[in-house]
């Protein structure tokens, strides 16, 4: 597994995070054919295609990013000593399907996301 890290410009920049472009949900009938992808499909022209598929790709990073640090902070709550219902760093680890060690890391990054803001906003 890779390291954690924050989204480009998260925490340490103290700059507001600028959104990535809106993903819009697919409707169940398009989801279920696997040739359709936000009817990126039926798209003709090269240039336009470029455009919106990596608007797209740059949404879908930036969700993930958010969604790691998202997992981090929660990951740091329930280790917190102060809890009384602590968890384990194994039990973290088998919960989110992580090896021991990467839910260890993602403990210390969730530990420095809480101290550089009371929320993961």
């Amino acid at each position: 597994m890779c390291e954690p890290k924050p989204a480009p410009g998260a925490r340490d920049s103290g700059q507001r995070r600028l959104k990535p472009a809106q993903l819009l949900f697919e409707p169940p009938e398009a989801v279920a054919d696997p040739e359709h992808f936000f009817d990126l499909e039926s798209i003709e022209d090269p240039r336009e295609l470029l455009a919106r598929s990596t608007e797209l790709a740059l949404a879908f990073r930036a969700a993930a990013d958010r969604a790691t640090e998202f997992q981090a902070v929660a990951a740091a709550q329930l280790a917190d000593p102060g809890r009384f219902d602590r968890l384990p760093t194994a039990v973290i680890a088998e919960r989110a399907e992580w090896s021991e060690d990467y839910a260890k890391k993602m403990v210390e990054f969730g530990r420095g996301l809480q101290r550089g803001s009371s929320t993961v906003d």
